[in-house]
């Protein structure tokens, strides 16, 4: 990204078509209040220092008193030494000349040196940057308060685009979460019997919202925030980039944005382990593309396997299809029985990916509520409750748990065959889906009888509870 000299947005323009978007025109006064900021100036120290540690060089004095160091740095802005502490031996300060005044920082080194959460090569490094941040933050600390309010970032729509187009093709295909009551009807034997005795009621639109997985990021040479439009100073960690969609935002800005983020493919390295919403929005697709070919392949030839997701697979076969949707993109990977005949390495492989979610297809957030649902006496208000934490799932988490109980109930339509009722496949699924957010094993050994009890009830009451 280029400076520009014009720091006004009133140039740019945005097209309806993504692919023509035009950058906004960069904000410059923070770039030029960098390129202002008083360089570092290192006060050697005159003789050789025996007790100097090797990480540092001729900037360390010794043991000197705070007021020999303010006499040593006076009348030259952004001077620097490094000093002994007098009170405690073996500690270091740095001291800076801004302002007019001596600054002094707790000097510390781990491999490299830092007084907060930076860490840098080089003792020059790092009071370059403090002083590159003092300057900026002393002469435009009102402007730095007012730089969010006025964000590029929504109206001039070059990442609204790209997402409204996204929903829209979420849309098509996708199945909105139903809220329904559960009435009690005296005559017939179970409310859940009937569709008449369910009661839907209108329910919000679901989108596939998704927060940006922003973390700290060094940036080479300019950067400018795509949130505020204003630059990013520094001279390392000046911001945040989101490791999906690779938006470069303020650290600041970052809580700010909203919750669109759309994962890049190019930055998806593996299909298993990777997040259930980034890897759905990355493929534009309503549930995981290894779910859904996974569950095809089974109810193509396996539904009549005997003891299916009960048998184990093969772990090597299993590891090479999970090799495969990692090193490839999902609709190359042949998982037919020409390439495993085995159908139950295809159900394991379904099973690995679900349980090596980083959060799980039933949320940690959630989990204790449908743990809670599954105590509750009652049936009816049994099933209420899980269908009420059904419904505060992620849309993508929502259906893919919708689509596999769908699917494990065809599965128990071949129970005579495959020997797999709802209770047996509660057992193969509730901690393959449910995980305690703590790990703790004694919890998970605690609710294992809750775990497959609400899978079994999902699988049973697939039809009113989706």
């Amino acid at each position: 990204m280029a400076a520009s000299s014009n720091s006004s947005l009133s140039g740019s323009s945005v097209s309806s078509d993504p692919e023509d978007y035009q950058p906004p025109i960069w904000k410059s006064y923070l770039y030029q209040l960098q390129q202002e900021a008083p360089r570092p100036k290192r006060i050697t120290c005159p003789q050789e220092m025996e007790s100097r540690p090797k990480y540092y060089g001729r900037e360390f004095h010794g043991v000197i008193s705070r007021e020999y160091a303010d006499e040593l740095l006076a009348g030259a802005e952004g001077a620097y030494l490094i000093r002994e502490s007098q009170r405690q031996p073996g500690t270091h300060t740095l001291a800076l000349r801004f302002g007019q005044q001596t600054l002094n920082y707790r000097l510390f080194y781990d491999g490299k040196h830092f007084v907060g959460e930076k860490r840098f090569e080089s003792v020059h490094d790092l009071v370059t940057d403090a002083l590159i941040t003092l300057y900026i933050e002393t002469k435009a600390a009102e402007y730095i308060a007012k730089m969010t309010t006025n964000p590029i970032y929504e109206h001039l729509g070059y990442t609204s685009l790209l997402k409204d187009k996204t929903v829209h093709r979420l849309g098509r295909g996708h199945t909105e979460p139903r809220r329904v009551t559960f009435q009690r009807d005296e005559r017939i034997s179970s409310p859940l019997v009937r569709r008449s005795a369910l009661k839907d009621t209108t329910e919000k639109q679901c989108s596939y919202e998704k927060i940006h997985n922003f973390k700290v990021h060094t940036f080479r040479g300019p950067h400018w925030c795509e949130y505020c439009a204003n630059f990013m100073w520094g001279l390392i960690a000046q911001g945040v980039r989101c490791s999906d969609c690779g938006l470069n935002v303020h650290k600041q800005c970052s809580k700010l944005v909203p919750s669109d983020c759309q994962p890049d493919l190019r930055r998806i390295k593996k299909v298993f382990s990777c997040d259930l919403t980034t890897l759905v929005k990355a493929h534009n697709t309503t549930r995981p593309m290894v779910v859904d070919m996974c569950i095809r392949e089974i109810e193509l030839r396996g539904m009549k396997s005997e003891g299916l997701y009960r048998v184990p697979g093969f772990s090597e076969h299993i590891e090479d299809v999970r090799l495969s949707f990692d090193r490839a993109d999902g609709e190359k990977v042949d998982i037919g029985a020409n390439a495993y005949a085995d159908i139950n390495i295809v159900a394991g492989a379904l099973k690995l990916y679900l349980r090596d979610l980083p959060i799980p297809v039933i949320t940690f957030d959630l989990y204790s509520k449908f743990i809670q649902a599954a105590k509750i006496p009652n049936p009816e208000s049994r099933l209420e409750a899980i269908h009420e934490a059904l419904l505060q799932l992620p849309p993508a988490h929502y259906e893919t748990l919708r689509y596999l109980m769908a699917h494990l109930k065809r599965v128990t339509m071949f129970e005579k065959d495959n020997l797999m009722n709802a209770e047996n496949l509660g057992i193969v699924f509730g901690p393959t889906l449910m995980q305690p957010p703590e790990q703790n094993a004694l919890t998970t050994l605690n609710d294992m009888r809750q775990q497959k009890l609400v899978v079994q009830l999902m699988i049973e009451h697939e039809d009113v509870l989706f």
